[in-house]
């Protein structure tokens, strides 16, 4: 969230570079104990470049598979600590496949964490 200096009553809204720090932070916490957590990424405003005052975080999550539609799989994912507010979309692997055959139309996708690098990382 935006932080106000002490001696200002203007806001400050985080660096663009400081949000993707705190995401891969995140990942990297929540990876060991989600062990249905594939892939984290953002798109949006964020990996195009134009990041701004008032812009929230666009996150995709690729899960091995999920109980739940999609519409309610990004409830079981609490990224309410990172510094701005984030639209979560959760696919499954066999989902972002298809997506990805297709053409997604995120435009750019900044992929951060990955279970497949974690794992090899820790061997």
């Amino acid at each position: 969230m935006p932080v106000r200096s002490l001696s200002s009553s203007v806001l400050k809204w985080p660096e663009a570079e400081a949000v993707v720090a705190e995401l891969h932070r995140w990942a990297e916490a929540i990876g060991p104990a989600r062990k249905e957590l594939l892939r984290v990424g953002y798109f949006g405003s964020c990996a195009r470049g134009n990041w701004g005052v008032g812009s929230d975080l666009d996150v995709i999550l690729i899960v091995e598979s999920s109980p739940d539609p999609f519409p309610l799989r990004a409830a079981r994912w609490d990224l309410s600590g990172l510094p701005v507010p984030c639209d979560v979309l959760v696919y499954t692997q066999e989902e972002w496949e298809r997506i990805e055959r297709r053409g997604h139309g995120f435009g750019p996708i900044r992929w951060i964490w990955s279970r497949a690098l974690a794992d090899a990382g820790s061997d």
